[in-house]
């Protein structure tokens, strides 16, 4: 994990072939390629009130102070996030910008915030007393995008690139909930 810009320049300075990231704006010379997609959910202290719905309007989420990623650290994150909390009239109230999924489990944890995120990130960073609900209405997916330089891929990187392709982003997108 590193800021999108450390990366890029990683991938151009051919330190690394490949990278992940949810931007996918990314300058010139770089392939942005879709590789998945993870259902946005809220994360929730244990005995918060939202708890009483079982999919959680955004609506609701928006009157609590919210745990959301930095821009500066998880930049692609924050703007896929920042776009679906544009749609809403209301302003968020933001308890605190993260620079990690793991300090925004532990404030929701703490019961200092709720926190924004993919189903796969609360599933793996999730901690006691903290659980998963799903948004009501249509389901928020939060896109990663396969990064590699605007060149001709060795063949293990086309292989790697075909597997990244071929995977299925319905699999596993309600492991983190909790009913």
């Amino acid at each position: 994990e590193m800021p999108l810009d450390q990366q890029i320049k990683g991938l151009h300075d051919d330190l690394y072939d490949v990278g992940f990231s949810m931007a996918e704006e990314v300058g010139d010379g770089i392939v942005v390629r879709p590789a998945w997609e993870d259902e946005l959910m809220v994360a929730v202290p244990a005995r918060h009130p939202v708890l009483a719905h079982k999919h959680v309007p955004l609506e609701e989420v928006l009157r609590y102070p919210l745990a959301l990623c930095d821009p500066a650290i998880c930049e692609g994150h924050a703007r896929q996030v920042d776009r679906v909390l544009q749609r809403y009239e209301q302003q968020p109230l933001i308890a605190q910008r993260v620079a990690s999924y793991e300090v925004m489990m532990t404030l929701v944890s703490a019961g200092l915030a709720l926190g924004l995120a993919g189903a796969a990130h609360i599933a793996s960073g999730r901690g006691p007393g903290v659980v998963a609900r799903r948004l009501a209405g249509k389901s928020q997916m939060l896109a990663t995008y396969l990064l590699h330089r605007d060149v001709e891929p060795s063949e293990m990187l086309a292989r790697f690139i075909a597997r990244v392709d071929s995977i299925d982003s319905a699999d596993g997108s309600s492991a983190a909930e909790d009913s």
